[in-house]
């Protein structure tokens, strides 16, 4: 499926831009386009919530993504694809995922899990960079 990534001005006027869309339709007559957020599960700003709601962090990230680019809704099906640090996966996330591996299962004979192994992986990685990097090396 050929796709753009970080698209220009997709709306007019507020110079927004979702982090790819795909050049053919995809549902509806209308190309898909998605934003990729990964809120912190233990940033202060999220842990009273976080504490009590598992996946509350990412299911906030999701309703700012959806919100954010509201009038997209008009020319694109929008998808926020948001995970958590701890891991934790927006439903809307998990249903594209889902969507794109389909074809791969069908096509590969691969489990649809196979996508969220790897995505799940490359998570875990770019964690641990990160956590790496707030360590002093002196």
């Amino acid at each position: 499926m050929p796709a753009v990534k970080e698209p220009v001005s997709l709306t007019l006027g507020d110079n927004k831009r979702p982090d790819g869309t795909t050049l053919l339709p995809w549902a509806k007559g209308k190309p898909l386009a998605w934003d990729v957020t990964v809120p912190d599960t233990y940033a202060k700003s999220h842990i009273a919530d976080t504490v009590s709601t598992p996946g509350a962090a990412v299911h906030q990230a999701a309703q700012h993504k959806i919100a954010k680019y509201s009038k997209l809704a008009s020319t694109h099906v929008f998808y926020p694809i948001a995970i958590e640090t701890a891991g934790t996966w927006d439903d809307m996330a998990i249903a594209l995922v889902q969507e794109i591996g389909r074809p791969t299962t069908v096509i590969g004979h691969q489990r649809n899990s196979f996508l969220f192994q790897r995505l799940s992986i490359a998570l875990q990685l770019g964690n641990a960079v990160s956590f790496l990097n707030t360590m002093n090396t002196e």
